[in-house]
């Protein structure tokens, strides 16, 4: 395992050698590998894809399959860049900002803001463009090929965020930080576990949605944000979008708050529908009774 984590790592670091249009050139070959051939991964994003977008045709879904794919090729290959060029230098591929002005006013009415990060476009982006600019607390779950744990966290951590545990003690500094007015990012699409969320419809699909972030809006009635950083074109760099979330995300029912979270990410992936991590297996846990998806 040591070995595996090291021939990633050396990998990585060839990788943030190399500007990002040809970074991401690498990710497009690798893309249409993956197209190519049977395989888990591409049998994936076909089941996600079919269960989440029924009406559109087979042709144009096979299309979305391929784009979809090559968008995981580049999340692979601008990895590099992203964990280990400077801040000032990621910085300068970010070519433009919508909505932050009003995510900079929602900070300064001191209710803690929720910037809720889909895994849409280049997601390490949006978190270190946030850390470079705002008082950012994080949650950090080691990976489970654990001797990159510490390269990862330092990756993450270099330009300002505050990593903080996935237990107890990592939560009630969740609540601390919104207390204080700052700035807490969450991934609200991870997949939290059996019996560790609550089934929101998601896509029309019921799904196993994560219960934390509602209760942290709740708490303070802190507005959420969704912030994802789009890939643009020709590896010129990354659109960072702010989108206030609905005003319900709030509400002390749970499940009307995770109905309005999911909404808000489904708004969100149907602007940009290729760039979501389609790989990932969303819809594994079903509710009782109900077949695997992915059998």
């Amino acid at each position: 395992m040591i070995i595996r984590a090291q021939i990633i790592w050396l990998v990585l670091k060839l990788f943030s050698r190399l500007p990002l249009p040809i970074a991401h050139g690498i990710g497009v070959i690798l893309g249409n590998i993956a197209n190519l051939f049977s395989n888990r991964l591409r049998r994936v994003v076909e089941i996600n894809l079919r269960c989440c977008f029924p009406e559109l045709s087979p042709i144009v879904r096979s299309k979305l399959v391929r784009s979809t794919l090559i968008e995981i090729g580049k999340t692979v290959t601008e990895m590099g860049a992203l964990w280990l060029w400077q801040p000032r230098d990621l910085l300068k591929l970010v070519k433009k900002t919508t909505g932050e002005e009003e995510f900079r006013m929602a900070i300064k009415q001191h209710h803690g803001v929720i910037a809720a990060g889909p895994h849409l476009g280049a997601w390490e982006m949006a978190g270190l463009y946030l850390s470079m600019n705002y008082p950012l607390t994080t949650l950090y779950r080691p990976p489970r090929l654990t001797e990159l744990s510490e390269n990862i966290r330092f990756a993450r951590s270099r330009s300002g965020a505050n990593l903080v545990a996935t237990n107890t003690s990592g939560i009630k500094s969740l609540y601390q930080t919104l207390a204080r007015g700052e700035v807490v990012a969450i991934l609200p699409d991870h997949n939290p576990g059996r019996g560790a969320g609550i089934f929101a419809p998601f896509f029309g699909i019921a799904t196993n949605t994560m219960v934390l972030l509602s209760r942290l809006a709740a708490k303070n009635h802190s507005p959420v944000y969704f912030v994802y950083a789009e890939r643009l074109p020709h590896g010129v760099g990354f659109h960072l979008h702010f989108i206030p979330g609905d005003l319900q995300i709030s509400n002390s029912d749970i499940a009307v708050s995770c109905a309005y979270l999911n909404a808000g990410i489904e708004n969100c992936i149907r602007r940009h529908p290729h760039q979501y991590q389609w790989g990932y297996k969303r819809f594994k846990i079903r509710p009782e009774g109900e077949p695997d998806f992915y059998h």
